[in-house]
């Protein structure tokens, strides 16, 4: 029971280090709404707080193919 009640600490408290990084970036300070600010903001709640602790991930976006004529 003790274990829970710890793990759910520091579940809450990732996800508010998470919240605070996207209140600095200023995803909330915009109006506009679509999903890739939405996904955005939903990453860097979840992923943020590992920039903090220096790990600092990206993500490689594969090539994209050039449109047939």
């Amino acid at each position: 029971m003790r274990t829970s009640i710890v793990l759910s600490v520091l579940v809450l408290l990732w996800l508010a280090i998470g919240l605070a990084a996207a209140v600095q970036r200023g995803y909330f300070s915009t109006s506009e709404a679509s999903c890739s600010t939405l996904g955005s903001t939903v990453v860097t709640v979840f992923v943020g707080p590992l920039n903090y602790l220096g790990v600092n991930p990206t993500v490689e976006c594969p090539p994209v193919p050039e449109p047939s004529e």
